[in-house]
């Protein structure tokens, strides 16, 4: 998939946490079912050290909305699709392992 492509769906209007880009992209790139990503507000936390981590909390109108952890800080991600919690979690588990 093109990087245009990516991007389409790869919502950048905020910034992103280093290492969850990179992720989302791979996220993106392997799951045409997911329509779009859009990151929300970055927080810093005292627990968020080692490798990029995302867990799904809440169930969003069109999809998921998750929060991934990484560099000292929270972020939160709106993940738009019809994929099932347990699908999008392995997905994400995949992303996140390179």
């Amino acid at each position: 998939m093109k990087l245009r492509k990516l991007q389409g769906k790869l919502k950048i209007e905020h910034s992103i946490l280093d290492g969850v880009r990179a992720m989302l992209q791979r996220l993106l790139a392997t799951n045409p079912e997911i329509r779009s990503v859009i990151p929300g507000v970055i927080r810093v936390v005292r627990d968020a050290k080692g490798p990029v981590k995302v867990r799904i909390t809440v169930p969003v109108q069109n999809g998921w909305k998750a929060i991934a952890l990484s560099d000292g800080a929270r972020q939160e991600l709106f993940i738009s699709t019809a994929m099932t919690r347990e699908q999008l979690e392995a997905a994400l588990e995949k992303a996140a392992a390179g």
